[in-house]
């Protein structure tokens, strides 16, 4: 057992490396990935929230919506700066309209179930995230076609009964049945601690595997301007989100969650929605395959400067 902890241990420690080998190997040799069925994200991602709820207290909650200055700054911030980065993007590289679409629509989707991982890897504020990820994604049925339509002068057809039952059956229930089971069970929410990152690596790489297996030719067959717009757009994200949480004075915890919110997406959804609103033109769901990967190493690299950062303010940058 001491073995198989030290494992778990391991991988979470060296995120970075998994996720990148990860998204190799299922790049160039997909058809050995193509066993981990899209079916099996959601599950993976409720694995992840579940392990996420067993180091929450329902106390942390209501501590964060008993200050909503920070929630209502990061709707505001996810809703404008990553669409507009988005737009300003597609212009300055000149793309074509579909992968236009693409990124346009990875811009105007709130931030995924990662944002929530990392920042649990990154020592943040997990229930400032959780509660900005549930919040955005909730006015998401309503803000993502609307915003897609301005930018784009195209409509979006999403379902809210869908997307709402998705946030409640995928991050909610589970974090809710963590914190029960941290509460009533303590010591065993104790005594897993330890190897819930390398665990939550493990199913975060599955979840990479299964998307870059299924969409590997589209991401071969993508030009260099696509990846390089996709890591401009994540990485300005981080910037800003981080700016506005020492403009806004937050401590360090909710800076790295603010910092992560804003500059990871649901990728994944914004590939579905490509798929489903433009099926003419396929290629307009690469940049959604290409973020879900990318998002992801960036965010371990990020998570893995973030932990030398201390949560008490008396320093303002990473420990080197």
């Amino acid at each position: 057992m001491n073995k198989i902890n030290k494992i778990f241990e391991f991988i979470g420690k060296h995120m970075a490396i998994t996720v990148l080998a990860t998204a190799s190997f299922s790049l160039f040799f997909s058809n050995g990935f193509l066993w981990i069925k899209t079916s099996y994200i959601n599950y993976l991602l409720m694995l992840i929230m579940f392990g996420m709820g067993l180091t929450l207290k329902s106390d942390d909650f209501i501590l964060v919506f008993s200050h909503p200055k920070e929630i209502i700054f990061g709707t505001i911030s996810q809703y404008t700066l990553m669409p507009f980065l988005a737009l300003g993007l597609s212009y300055l590289f000149h793309l074509d309209s579909a992968l236009t679409a693409g990124v346009i629509l990875v811009g105007t989707c709130p931030g995924g179930t990662a944002s929530n991982v990392i920042t649990y890897l990154s020592k943040g504020d997990v229930a400032l995230s959780v509660c900005m990820t549930s919040v955005n994604t909730l006015l998401s049925p309503v803000l993502t076609p609307i915003i897609t339509c301005l930018m784009l002068k195209a409509t979006v057809e999403t379902s809210v009964l869908t997307m709402f039952t998705g946030i409640i059956n995928v991050i909610l229930v589970p974090i809710i049945l963590g914190v029960i089971v941290n509460k009533f069970f303590f010591g065993f929410a104790k005594k897993i601690t330890k190897v819930l990152p390398g665990i939550s690596v493990v199913a975060i790489s599955l979840i990479i595997a299964s998307v870059v297996s299924h969409n590997s030719e589209k991401i071969l067959s993508a030009g260099a301007i696509i990846f390089l717009i996709v890591i401009l757009h994540n990485i300005s994200g981080y910037i800003f989100g981080f700016c506005i949480g020492r403009l806004l004075k937050l401590n360090n915890a909710k800076t790295k969650a603010f910092s992560i919110e804003i500059g990871m997406q649901n990728s994944g959804l914004a590939a579905s929605l490509a798929n489903a609103t433009f099926p003419a033109t396929p290629e307009a769901a690469v940049p959604g395959a290409i973020f879900s990967v990318w998002h992801n190493i960036s965010g371990a690299i990020l998570a893995a400067i973030y932990r030398r950062w201390d949560n008490d303010n008396k320093s303002n940058c990473p420990n080197k």
